[in-house]
Protein backbone atom coordinates (compact mmCIF):
# COMPACT_ATOMS: atom_id res chain seq x y z
CA UNK A 1 0.00 0.00 0.00
CA UNK A 2 1.33 3.52 -0.86
CA UNK A 3 1.89 5.67 2.61
CA UNK A 4 0.87 8.79 1.11
CA UNK A 5 1.52 10.65 4.77
CA UNK A 6 4.88 8.72 5.24
CA UNK A 7 5.78 10.45 1.41
CA UNK A 8 4.13 13.68 2.30
CA UNK A 9 6.58 14.26 5.04
CA UNK A 10 9.51 12.29 2.76
CA UNK A 11 9.02 15.18 0.38
CA UNK A 12 8.99 18.02 2.66
CA UNK A 13 12.32 17.06 3.21
CA UNK A 14 12.19 15.37 6.63
CA UNK A 15 14.09 12.27 6.55
CA UNK A 16 11.96 9.76 8.85
CA UNK A 17 13.70 6.58 8.18
CA UNK A 18 16.69 7.84 10.11
CA UNK A 19 14.17 9.69 12.85
CA UNK A 20 12.37 6.67 13.11
CA UNK A 21 15.76 4.17 13.70
CA UNK A 22 16.77 7.13 16.05
CA UNK A 23 13.32 7.10 17.87
CA UNK A 24 13.58 3.06 18.08
CA UNK A 25 17.04 3.26 19.39
CA UNK A 26 16.21 5.50 22.38
CA UNK A 27 13.08 3.33 23.33
CA UNK A 28 15.29 0.36 23.15
CA UNK A 29 17.75 1.87 26.20
CA UNK A 30 17.18 0.33 29.55
CA UNK A 31 15.39 1.87 32.13
CA UNK A 32 19.03 1.60 34.19
CA UNK A 33 20.71 3.33 31.70
CA UNK A 34 18.21 6.20 30.92
CA UNK A 35 19.22 8.55 33.32
CA UNK A 36 23.00 8.10 32.00
CA UNK A 37 21.20 8.45 28.32
CA UNK A 38 19.66 11.60 29.32
CA UNK A 39 22.67 13.26 30.97
CA UNK A 40 24.63 12.89 27.93
CA UNK A 41 22.00 14.06 25.48
CA UNK A 42 21.78 17.11 27.66
CA UNK A 43 25.10 18.44 28.25
CA UNK A 44 25.44 17.14 23.73
CA UNK A 45 22.62 19.83 23.36
CA UNK A 46 24.21 22.36 25.62
CA UNK A 47 27.82 22.20 24.24
CA UNK A 48 26.46 22.32 20.93
CA UNK A 49 24.23 25.68 21.17
CA UNK A 50 27.15 27.08 23.58
CA UNK A 51 29.31 26.73 20.36
CA UNK A 52 27.05 27.62 17.48
CA UNK A 53 23.98 29.99 18.64
CA UNK A 54 25.64 33.50 19.91
CA UNK A 55 22.08 33.99 21.23
CA UNK A 56 22.15 31.09 23.55
CA UNK A 57 25.89 31.85 24.29
CA UNK A 58 24.72 35.49 25.62
CA UNK A 59 22.39 34.35 27.57
CA UNK A 60 24.43 31.82 29.42
CA UNK A 61 27.15 34.73 29.87
CA UNK A 62 30.75 34.58 30.32
CA UNK A 63 30.79 31.21 32.89
CA UNK A 64 29.41 29.07 30.28
CA UNK A 65 28.34 25.43 31.37
CA UNK A 66 29.76 24.28 34.51
CA UNK A 67 26.32 22.71 36.72
CA UNK A 68 22.91 22.08 34.95
CA UNK A 69 20.59 23.96 37.28
CA UNK A 70 22.77 26.87 37.15
CA UNK A 71 21.61 27.24 33.14
CA UNK A 72 19.19 29.72 32.44
CA UNK A 73 15.89 29.14 32.17
CA UNK A 74 14.37 30.33 28.72
CA UNK A 75 11.21 32.45 28.76
CA UNK A 76 8.85 33.21 26.12
CA UNK A 77 10.28 37.04 26.33
CA UNK A 78 13.56 36.06 25.40
CA UNK A 79 12.37 34.65 22.37
CA UNK A 80 11.13 37.78 21.23
CA UNK A 81 13.51 38.83 19.00
CA UNK A 82 13.56 38.25 15.31
CA UNK A 83 14.43 34.42 14.25
CA UNK A 84 17.25 35.21 12.55
CA UNK A 85 19.17 36.51 15.93
CA UNK A 86 18.26 33.53 17.35
CA UNK A 87 18.88 30.45 14.32
CA UNK A 88 22.26 28.69 15.07
CA UNK A 89 24.89 28.45 12.71
CA UNK A 90 25.19 26.69 9.69
CA UNK A 91 20.58 27.12 9.61
CA UNK A 92 18.81 29.39 7.97
CA UNK A 93 14.86 30.19 7.78
CA UNK A 94 14.73 28.28 4.46
CA UNK A 95 16.58 25.41 5.74
CA UNK A 96 14.58 24.56 8.78
CA UNK A 97 11.10 24.36 9.41
CA UNK A 98 9.63 27.20 10.76
CA UNK A 99 6.44 28.34 12.89
CA UNK A 100 4.52 30.27 15.22
CA UNK A 101 3.16 29.05 18.61
CA UNK A 102 -0.26 29.68 19.23
CA UNK A 103 0.11 32.72 21.36
CA UNK A 104 -1.86 30.92 23.92
CA UNK A 105 0.04 31.98 26.72
CA UNK A 106 -0.48 35.40 25.23
CA UNK A 107 3.48 35.06 24.55
CA UNK A 108 3.39 34.59 21.00
CA UNK A 109 6.61 33.75 18.84
CA UNK A 110 7.84 32.28 15.83
CA UNK A 111 10.32 29.56 16.50
CA UNK A 112 12.37 27.02 13.95
CA UNK A 113 13.25 22.99 14.16
CA UNK A 114 16.15 21.93 12.39
CA UNK A 115 14.76 19.11 9.68
CA UNK A 116 15.76 16.37 11.93
CA UNK A 117 14.97 17.18 15.25
CA UNK A 118 11.10 17.54 13.51
CA UNK A 119 11.34 14.58 11.83
CA UNK A 120 12.11 12.97 14.93
CA UNK A 121 9.06 14.40 17.01
CA UNK A 122 6.89 13.18 13.60
CA UNK A 123 8.37 9.37 15.08
CA UNK A 124 7.24 10.58 18.28
CA UNK A 125 3.97 11.77 17.72
CA UNK A 126 3.60 8.28 15.34
CA UNK A 127 4.87 5.91 18.02
CA UNK A 128 2.02 7.38 20.59
CA UNK A 129 -0.68 7.67 18.54
CA UNK A 130 -0.15 3.81 17.48
CA UNK A 131 -0.63 2.96 21.14
CA UNK A 132 -4.60 3.26 19.91
CA UNK A 133 -4.20 1.30 16.74
CA UNK A 134 -3.90 5.14 14.80
CA UNK A 135 -2.04 4.90 11.60
CA UNK A 136 -1.68 8.16 9.67
CA UNK A 137 -0.95 6.80 6.24
CA UNK A 138 -4.71 4.68 6.65
CA UNK A 139 -6.62 6.13 9.92
CA UNK A 140 -9.57 8.89 8.89
CA UNK A 141 -9.73 11.31 11.49
CA UNK A 142 -11.98 13.95 12.52
CA UNK A 143 -10.66 17.33 13.13
CA UNK A 144 -11.77 19.88 15.38
CA UNK A 145 -9.71 22.54 14.91
CA UNK A 146 -9.32 26.48 13.30
CA UNK A 147 -8.05 26.90 9.97
CA UNK A 148 -6.75 30.29 8.13
CA UNK A 149 -9.26 31.72 5.85
CA UNK A 150 -7.19 33.70 3.38
CA UNK A 151 -6.91 31.64 0.15
CA UNK A 152 -3.40 30.10 -0.19
CA UNK A 153 -3.38 29.42 3.63
CA UNK A 154 -6.98 28.35 3.59
CA UNK A 155 -5.99 25.52 0.19
CA UNK A 156 -2.69 24.45 2.12
CA UNK A 157 -4.37 23.15 5.44
CA UNK A 158 -6.90 21.47 3.42
CA UNK A 159 -3.91 19.95 1.47
CA UNK A 160 -2.23 18.84 4.41
CA UNK A 161 -5.68 17.43 5.66
CA UNK A 162 -5.70 15.52 2.35
CA UNK A 163 -2.34 13.88 3.10
CA UNK A 164 -3.22 13.37 6.24
CA UNK A 165 -6.52 11.35 5.70
CA UNK A 166 -8.32 14.24 7.81
CA UNK A 167 -11.98 16.09 7.90
CA UNK A 168 -11.48 19.30 9.48
CA UNK A 169 -14.40 21.15 10.98
CA UNK A 170 -14.05 24.80 11.65
CA UNK A 171 -14.76 25.62 15.03
CA UNK A 172 -15.13 29.02 14.50
CA UNK A 173 -18.78 28.74 14.87
CA UNK A 174 -20.36 25.95 16.87
CA UNK A 175 -23.78 26.72 16.91
CA UNK A 176 -26.35 23.78 16.97
CA UNK A 177 -26.99 24.52 13.66
CA UNK A 178 -22.81 23.93 12.28
CA UNK A 179 -23.33 20.80 14.73
CA UNK A 180 -26.13 19.74 13.12
CA UNK A 181 -23.97 19.24 9.83
CA UNK A 182 -20.75 17.97 12.15
CA UNK A 183 -23.39 15.01 13.15
CA UNK A 184 -24.37 14.46 9.68
CA UNK A 185 -20.56 13.97 8.20
CA UNK A 186 -20.47 11.34 11.23
CA UNK A 187 -23.64 9.72 9.49
CA UNK A 188 -21.52 9.05 5.84
CA UNK A 189 -17.82 9.22 7.07
CA UNK A 190 -15.76 6.24 8.40
CA UNK A 191 -13.96 8.13 11.18
CA UNK A 192 -11.28 6.15 13.16
CA UNK A 193 -10.76 8.69 15.59
CA UNK A 194 -11.54 12.34 16.73
CA UNK A 195 -8.42 15.12 17.41
CA UNK A 196 -8.71 18.51 18.28
CA UNK A 197 -9.19 21.10 21.27
CA UNK A 198 -10.95 20.22 24.14
CA UNK A 199 -13.74 22.86 24.85
CA UNK A 200 -15.06 22.31 21.08
CA UNK A 201 -15.04 18.65 21.26
CA UNK A 202 -17.00 18.91 24.93
CA UNK A 203 -19.37 21.21 23.17
CA UNK A 204 -20.27 18.70 20.36
CA UNK A 205 -20.49 16.00 23.20
CA UNK A 206 -23.30 18.54 25.34
CA UNK A 207 -25.10 18.94 21.89
CA UNK A 208 -25.51 15.35 21.68
CA UNK A 209 -26.06 14.85 25.01
CA UNK A 210 -29.23 17.19 24.60
CA UNK A 211 -30.05 14.96 21.39
CA UNK A 212 -29.44 11.72 23.37
CA UNK A 213 -27.32 10.37 20.66
CA UNK A 214 -24.13 8.14 21.17
CA UNK A 215 -21.52 8.45 18.75
CA UNK A 216 -20.15 5.35 18.13
CA UNK A 217 -23.81 4.20 17.22
CA UNK A 218 -23.89 6.92 14.32
CA UNK A 219 -20.17 6.12 13.17
CA UNK A 220 -19.16 3.01 14.15
CA UNK A 221 -15.93 2.64 13.07
CA UNK A 222 -14.39 5.33 15.87
CA UNK A 223 -12.25 3.79 18.19
CA UNK A 224 -10.68 6.98 19.97
CA UNK A 225 -10.85 10.41 20.81
CA UNK A 226 -7.75 13.17 21.32
CA UNK A 227 -8.26 15.73 23.02
CA UNK A 228 -5.52 18.49 22.89
CA UNK A 229 -4.54 22.71 23.66
CA UNK A 230 -6.85 22.99 26.92
CA UNK A 231 -7.83 21.39 30.38
CA UNK A 232 -9.81 18.82 30.43
CA UNK A 233 -12.14 18.23 33.55
CA UNK A 234 -12.76 15.20 34.71
CA UNK A 235 -16.56 15.73 33.99
CA UNK A 236 -15.59 16.60 30.90
CA UNK A 237 -13.82 13.29 29.89
CA UNK A 238 -16.49 11.86 31.43
CA UNK A 239 -19.23 13.51 29.25
CA UNK A 240 -17.22 12.42 26.37
CA UNK A 241 -16.58 8.91 26.79
CA UNK A 242 -20.85 8.43 27.39
CA UNK A 243 -21.37 10.35 24.55
CA UNK A 244 -19.01 9.57 22.35
CA UNK A 245 -18.91 5.48 23.63
CA UNK A 246 -15.19 5.45 22.81
CA UNK A 247 -12.12 5.82 25.05
CA UNK A 248 -11.13 9.60 25.57
CA UNK A 249 -7.37 10.41 25.23
CA UNK A 250 -5.65 13.17 27.17
CA UNK A 251 -2.88 15.22 25.15
CA UNK A 252 -0.86 17.71 26.41
CA UNK A 253 1.90 19.23 23.89
CA UNK A 254 3.53 22.57 22.56
CA UNK A 255 3.94 22.76 18.81
CA UNK A 256 7.41 24.73 19.48
CA UNK A 257 8.48 21.33 21.29
CA UNK A 258 6.53 17.93 20.86
CA UNK A 259 3.73 16.15 22.45
CA UNK A 260 5.10 16.57 26.31
CA UNK A 261 2.56 14.13 27.86
CA UNK A 262 0.46 11.36 26.71
CA UNK A 263 -2.33 9.35 28.33
CA UNK A 264 -1.05 5.55 27.80
CA UNK A 265 -3.51 2.74 27.63
CA UNK A 266 -2.88 2.30 31.33
CA UNK A 267 -4.15 5.77 31.41
CA UNK A 268 -1.31 7.65 32.76
CA UNK A 269 -0.56 10.91 31.24
CA UNK A 270 2.57 9.73 30.43
CA UNK A 271 5.55 12.09 29.56
CA UNK A 272 7.39 12.42 26.63
CA UNK A 273 11.13 11.13 28.17
CA UNK A 274 12.79 10.25 24.25
CA UNK A 275 12.91 13.97 22.53
CA UNK A 276 12.23 15.93 25.88
CA UNK A 277 13.64 15.98 29.33
CA UNK A 278 11.02 17.76 31.38
CA UNK A 279 11.69 19.51 35.05
CA UNK A 280 8.96 20.56 37.69
CA UNK A 281 10.98 24.08 39.62
CA UNK A 282 10.67 26.22 41.78
CA UNK A 283 10.19 29.82 42.08
CA UNK A 284 14.11 30.13 42.28
CA UNK A 285 14.68 27.61 38.91
CA UNK A 286 15.60 24.18 41.39
CA UNK A 287 13.89 21.22 40.81
CA UNK A 288 11.39 20.03 43.32
CA UNK A 289 10.53 16.64 44.52
CA UNK A 290 7.94 14.30 42.75
CA UNK A 291 4.43 14.77 43.83
CA UNK A 292 5.51 18.81 44.26
CA UNK A 293 4.02 21.42 42.59
CA UNK A 294 6.00 23.61 40.15
CA UNK A 295 7.01 24.83 36.78
CA UNK A 296 7.08 22.61 33.74
CA UNK A 297 10.32 23.88 32.34
CA UNK A 298 11.06 21.53 29.20
CA UNK A 299 14.71 21.23 26.74
CA UNK A 300 14.13 19.86 23.36
CA UNK A 301 16.97 17.31 23.11
CA UNK A 302 17.42 17.76 19.95
CA UNK A 303 16.65 20.47 18.18
CA UNK A 304 19.76 22.29 16.80
CA UNK A 305 18.79 24.92 14.76
CA UNK A 306 17.12 26.83 17.85
CA UNK A 307 17.72 26.19 21.32
CA UNK A 308 15.11 25.52 23.84
CA UNK A 309 17.34 24.38 26.53
CA UNK A 310 15.52 24.69 30.43
CA UNK A 311 12.49 26.51 28.24
CA UNK A 312 9.50 27.86 30.68
CA UNK A 313 6.45 27.07 28.86
CA UNK A 314 3.91 29.19 31.24
CA UNK A 315 2.04 26.08 32.80
CA UNK A 316 1.99 24.34 36.33
CA UNK A 317 2.36 21.06 36.75
CA UNK A 318 3.08 18.11 39.04
CA UNK A 319 4.86 14.60 38.70
CA UNK A 320 4.13 11.52 39.83
CA UNK A 321 5.70 10.12 42.68
CA UNK A 322 5.93 6.89 40.74
CA UNK A 323 7.70 8.57 37.96
CA UNK A 324 10.84 6.98 36.33
CA UNK A 325 13.83 8.63 34.57
CA UNK A 326 12.28 6.58 31.20
CA UNK A 327 8.80 6.70 32.51
CA UNK A 328 8.44 9.81 33.56
CA UNK A 329 4.17 10.35 34.89
CA UNK A 330 2.46 13.63 34.60
CA UNK A 331 0.08 14.00 37.91
CA UNK A 332 -1.69 16.88 37.25
CA UNK A 333 -1.17 19.94 35.25
CA UNK A 334 -2.87 23.34 36.00
CA UNK A 335 -4.10 25.86 33.45
CA UNK A 336 -4.69 25.77 29.76
CA UNK A 337 -8.48 26.27 30.00
CA UNK A 338 -10.48 28.65 27.41
CA UNK A 339 -13.30 30.69 27.87
CA UNK A 340 -16.30 30.61 25.03
CA UNK A 341 -17.12 33.76 23.36
CA UNK A 342 -20.78 33.87 22.97
CA UNK A 343 -21.53 36.07 20.24
CA UNK A 344 -24.70 38.43 19.49
CA UNK A 345 -25.77 36.34 16.35
CA UNK A 346 -25.85 33.36 18.58
CA UNK A 347 -22.46 31.54 18.13
CA UNK A 348 -20.24 30.20 20.44
CA UNK A 349 -17.04 29.96 19.45
CA UNK A 350 -13.75 28.73 21.34
CA UNK A 351 -11.25 31.41 23.04
CA UNK A 352 -8.66 29.62 21.18
CA UNK A 353 -10.49 31.23 18.10
CA UNK A 354 -8.29 34.09 18.61
CA UNK A 355 -5.36 32.36 17.71
CA UNK A 356 -6.48 32.77 14.58
CA UNK A 357 -7.24 36.51 14.98
CA UNK A 358 -4.15 37.53 17.22
CA UNK A 359 -1.84 36.21 14.05
CA UNK A 360 -2.44 39.31 12.62
CA UNK A 361 -0.61 41.23 15.51
CA UNK A 362 2.26 38.92 15.56
CA UNK A 363 5.34 39.92 13.76
CA UNK A 364 8.82 38.24 13.81
CA UNK A 365 10.07 41.72 14.89
CA UNK A 366 8.88 40.89 18.42
CA UNK A 367 7.07 44.35 18.92
CA UNK A 368 3.69 43.13 20.92
CA UNK A 369 5.22 41.38 23.56
CA UNK A 370 2.18 40.46 25.21
CA UNK A 371 -1.45 40.16 25.22
CA UNK A 372 -5.04 39.44 26.25
CA UNK A 373 -8.42 39.74 24.91
CA UNK A 374 -11.17 40.37 27.20
CA UNK A 375 -15.27 39.77 26.49
CA UNK A 376 -17.17 42.63 28.20
CA UNK A 377 -20.09 42.38 26.62
CA UNK A 378 -21.64 40.26 23.87
CA UNK A 379 -20.31 42.63 20.98
CA UNK A 380 -17.85 44.34 23.29
CA UNK A 381 -14.10 43.11 23.64
CA UNK A 382 -10.84 44.88 24.53
CA UNK A 383 -7.43 44.03 23.78
CA UNK A 384 -4.54 44.99 26.21
CA UNK A 385 -1.53 44.73 24.70
CA UNK A 386 2.24 45.04 25.58
CA UNK A 387 4.56 46.10 22.88
CA UNK A 388 7.57 48.41 21.96
CA UNK A 389 5.65 51.05 19.44
CA UNK A 390 1.81 51.38 19.49
CA UNK A 391 0.02 49.35 17.13
CA UNK A 392 -0.64 51.71 14.01
CA UNK A 393 -4.05 52.50 12.54
CA UNK A 394 -3.42 50.20 9.43
CA UNK A 395 -2.49 47.24 11.80
CA UNK A 396 -6.03 47.84 14.06
CA UNK A 397 -7.64 48.15 10.49
CA UNK A 398 -5.82 44.35 9.51
CA UNK A 399 -7.03 42.96 13.21
CA UNK A 400 -10.76 43.73 12.45
CA UNK A 401 -10.69 42.53 9.19
CA UNK A 402 -9.81 39.23 10.59
CA UNK A 403 -12.26 39.43 13.58
CA UNK A 404 -14.89 40.01 11.13
CA UNK A 405 -13.52 36.96 9.12
CA UNK A 406 -12.89 34.49 11.70
CA UNK A 407 -15.89 35.74 13.78
CA UNK A 408 -18.67 37.98 12.63
CA UNK A 409 -18.83 41.63 11.80
CA UNK A 410 -20.67 44.10 14.33
CA UNK A 411 -18.03 43.49 16.90
CA UNK A 412 -16.58 46.36 18.42
CA UNK A 413 -12.71 46.03 19.80
CA UNK A 414 -10.61 48.66 21.95
CA UNK A 415 -6.83 48.93 22.36
CA UNK A 416 -5.21 49.47 25.74
CA UNK A 417 -1.62 50.06 25.51
CA UNK A 418 0.17 48.90 28.64
CA UNK A 419 3.13 48.30 30.50
CA UNK A 420 2.52 44.91 32.16
CA UNK A 421 -0.87 42.87 31.95
CA UNK A 422 -2.11 41.55 34.76
CA UNK A 423 -1.24 37.93 35.54
CA UNK A 424 -3.62 35.16 37.49
CA UNK A 425 -2.01 34.06 41.20
CA UNK A 426 -0.10 31.18 39.80
CA UNK A 427 1.68 33.56 36.98
CA UNK A 428 -0.34 32.77 33.98
CA UNK A 429 -1.46 35.00 31.23
CA UNK A 430 -5.15 34.11 30.47
CA UNK A 431 -5.42 35.29 26.75
CA UNK A 432 -9.10 34.91 26.39
CA UNK A 433 -11.76 35.86 29.28
CA UNK A 434 -14.80 36.42 29.25
CA UNK A 435 -16.32 38.75 31.51
CA UNK A 436 -20.12 37.78 30.89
Amino acid sequence: MFRLFDFSLKMSGFPMKGAHAAFDAILAVPEADFSTHIEAQRKKIVAFHLENNSFYKELVGENGYTDWNNLPVLTKKDLQKPLTERLSEGYTQKSVFVNKTSGSSGDPFIFAKDKEAHAITWASIIHRFGWYGIDFNTSFQARFYGIPLDFIGYRKERLKDFLGQRYRFPIFDLSDVFLEKVLKHFKTKKFDYINGYTSSIVLFAKFLQKKNLILKDICPTLKVCMVTSEMLFDSDKELLETQFGIPVVNEYGASELDLIAFQNPKGEWQVNSETLFVEILDNNNQPVPNGKEGRVVITSLYNKAHPFIRYDIGDVGILDEKSTPKKPILKQLVGRTNDIALLPSGKKSPGLTFYYVTKSIIEDDGNVKEFIIRQTKTDMFEIDYVSEIELTPDQIKGIQNAIDTYLEPGLRFSYNRKETLERTLRGKLKQFQSEL
